[in-house]
């Protein structure tokens, strides 16, 4: 036991490194995406198909790795994963037309799909019930890291050289190779056939719903939902489907998914609006961007770890609530003060991203809990999935409304009409937050509110 416990903790902080990396090199590009824009002279929408493929083929892949990693090695997989995380990076680091941009970042993703699946897979292999909100809390550390220096590594780097260089950054996942085939075991699950048909019918409704938002066409969203109706059926009548229905069956974990795709949603305004605000609204450069969204990340880095244990000593309900509370009232400034000075932009950040670190932690405790060992990689897997699909779809509905633009404020408050538009959205989203908040007391908090009762009844 004691051996299987070091293990875990020499995993977690590889873990975390690597997860630094990942999260860098999915953001990192968004503080640049105005230069690619005027580079290639492409809308802000379609340039934002940098983040958004990124995404997408890492929701799509996370889920399969997560199948994978029920039936294989761990260890091969990642093994598999980080190689061709480096691969694409070359291919983007040698671009010179935007299609090459895009398979770049297409290619990249499809290797480093297997981090956050790993990420959802060590803590629950490795860590008892009872220490796992700290194994997260470790795991949210490397993201809030990764996102504190993503943006000064951005900003350096392009102030430097071209942007295209900010590619290299996976390549120091290779570093963390070698230690994965160490401290891995050899475990597999239960040897079977991949339903890839079925896992093809759910990587083409998520790309059609994304490319029908991007172009506002109706042909292609009716062809998304086709595709799924497909997959629902395909699941329910293969011999050994990609997605077991029965998984669906359970009712926390379900609302668990929603609830999640819900966080992600309004939680990915922080990390792709802000540097749009601060470079469309307040002219700053994207060096300066970048810097203005450190404070943030770095205070969410360092109140990381102590949240997994929060929510170990005080239970996953105390710390979403906490969280929530962060969230809306980062959200509600945001609106009011949209192109206030970036100073107090920087600060108002630090509520959000505080609060979106905190409230991921929760999440993922409260549902790995629903899961059963022999479905926690596809189900944890699927959970990463829908958490970057909707940070897919949330990315081009942001860009799509900022292109779009506004005429009025929402929000009485607001008094600088170019950043109307995204005082609206923060606007949404502060309610959206509530209702958010509403659904998991009604799923979860309730839940361990009796059972707290229980307890002190019986104690």
């Amino acid at each position: 036991m004691e051996s299987g416990a070091q293990t875990g903790e020499k995993l977690i902080r590889i873990l975390a490194f690597t997860l630094v990396i990942s999260v860098m090199s999915a953001t990192i590009f968004n503080i640049v995406l105005p230069q690619i824009s005027a580079e290639f002279q492409l809308s802000f929408a379609q340039v934002s198909w940098v983040s958004s493929a990124f995404l997408l083929i890492y929701a799509i892949g996370t889920v399969i790795y997560g199948k994978l990693a029920d039936t294989y090695k761990l260890k091969n997989l990642i093994t598999f994963g980080l190689i061709f995380f480096a691969i694409g990076s070359m291919i983007g680091l040698a671009a010179q037309d935007y299609w090459m941009v895009l398979l770049g970042r297409i290619l990249q993703a499809v290797g480093a799909a297997v981090i956050p699946a790993t990420a959802g897979i060590i803590p629950i292999r490795y860590f008892p019930p009872e220490s796992r909100g700290r194994a997260l809390g470790i795991s949210m550390t490397g993201l809030a890291i990764g996102s504190a220096i993503g943006p000064v590594v951005a900003a350096l780097v392009v102030s430097v050289v071209h942007w295209r260089w900010l590619f290299c950054m996976p390549f120091f996942t290779l570093f963390a190779l070698p230690y994965y085939r160490k401290y891995l075991d050899d475990e597999m699950g239960k040897t079977g056939k991949i339903d890839w048909i079925g896992g093809g019918l759910l990587a083409g409704t998520v790309a059609l719903l994304l490319l029908a938002i991007t172009y506002e066409s109706w042909i292609l969203a009716i062809g998304s939902l086709l595709l799924f109706v497909l997959f629902a059926a395909r699941i329910r009548h293969a011999a050994v489907p990609f997605i077991k229905p029965d998984l669906f069956k359970n009712k926390s974990y379900s609302l668990g998914l929603v609830i999640a795709f819900l966080v992600t949603t309004i939680g990915y305004s922080l990390p792709f609006l802000s540097p749009q605000l601060l470079s469309q609204v307040n002219h700053l450069t994207p060096g300066l961007v970048g810097f203005a969204m450190v404070p943030a990340a770095v205070t969410s880095a360092i109140l990381g770890r102590k949240a997994g244990k929060l929510a170990d000593v005080k239970g996953n309900s105390f710390l979403f609530y906490s969280a929530s509370a962060l969230l809306f009232a980062c959200f509600v400034f945001m609106s009011a003060f949209a192109g206030i000075s970036p100073v107090f932009i920087a600060l108002i950040l630090i509520l959000g991203n505080v609060g979106q670190t905190f409230i991921y932690i929760a999440l993922s405790n409260a549902v790995s809990r629903t899961l059963p060992r022999e479905q926690t990689g596809v189900g944890m897997g699927l959970m990463a999935m829908l958490n970057f699909i909707a940070g897919a779809v949330s990315a081009n509905v942001y860009s799509k409304t900022v292109d779009h633009g506004s005429s009025s404020s929402w929000n009485p408050v607001n008094s600088y009409p170019e950043a109307f538009v995204y005082s609206n959205i923060y606007f949404i989203i502060a309610i959206v937050q509530v209702g958010i908040l509403l659904l998991y007391y009604y799923q979860f908090g309730r839940t361990e509110l009796k059972r707290k009762n229980m307890n002190a009844k019986n104690a």
